[in-house]
C-alpha cells in the first residue's frame, strides 16, 4: 500500500488540508496505530465510488511486528459494511499475507499510477465479503498497543 501515498509526502499543509477533510467525512473510518505510546502508522476505511475501501500504514521501522494485522482486524470488527476492498502494490507481499489473513480474497488486479514509486504499477484488488476472519490478540493486555 505504501507505494500510493500523496505526490509529495512531506507536504505538511497538503496534509492538514487533506486531514481535515477527511476527519469530517462520515464515510470515512481513520484511527491511529501506537507502539509504546509512539504514533508508527493509521488504518482507515472510506468510501470511493460507491464502494469501501481499507487502508493502512506503518512506519518502516515498526514493520514485522504484526501492527498492521492487528490494527486492521480492529477496524474491520468497527466497520460492519460488506464487502469491502482493499488495493495494494502487486509486489507489496507483506501487505498482500495481511490482507489475505484478515480474510480478504484476490479478485483482480490493474494498472494505475503510484505516487509513492512516480510511476504506473500493477496493483491487486481483493474483496472482504465475510466479517473479520481473525481478531487481534487480547490488544488490551499487551504492552504494544494497537488502535
Amino acid at each position: 500500500m505504501a507505494a500510493f501515498t500523496a505526490e509529495d509526502p512531506d507536504d505538511r499543509t497538503a496534509f492538514d488540508v487533506h486531514m481535515a477533510k477527511v476527519r469530517k467525512s462520515p464515510e470515512v473510518t481513520t484511527r491511529a496505530v501506537t507502539a509504546d505510546g509512539r504514533l508508527v502508522g493509521s488504518v482507515a476505511s472510506f468510501v470511493i465510488e460507491g464502494t469501501t475501501e481499507v487502508t493502512y500504514w506503518i512506519d518502516r521501522s515498526f514493520w514485522g511486528q504484526g501492527l498492521a494485522g492487528r490494527a486492521l482486524a480492529l477496524l474491520l470488527d468497527s466497520v460492519p459494511v460488506r464487502p469491502l476492498f482493499a488495493r495494494v502494490a502487486s509486489d507489496n507481499v507483506r501487505s498482500l499475507k495481511v490482507l489475505q489473513k484478515a480474510g480478504f480474497a484476490i479478485t483482480g488486479t490493474e494498472i494505475s499510477f503510484a505516487n509513492g514509486r512516480n510511476m504506473e504499477i500493477e496493483e491487486t484488488i481483493l474483496r472482504l465479503d465475510e466479517p473479520a476472519k481473525t481478531t487481534p490478540s487480547d490488544v488490551s493486555s499487551r504492552e504494544r498497543r494497537t488502535y
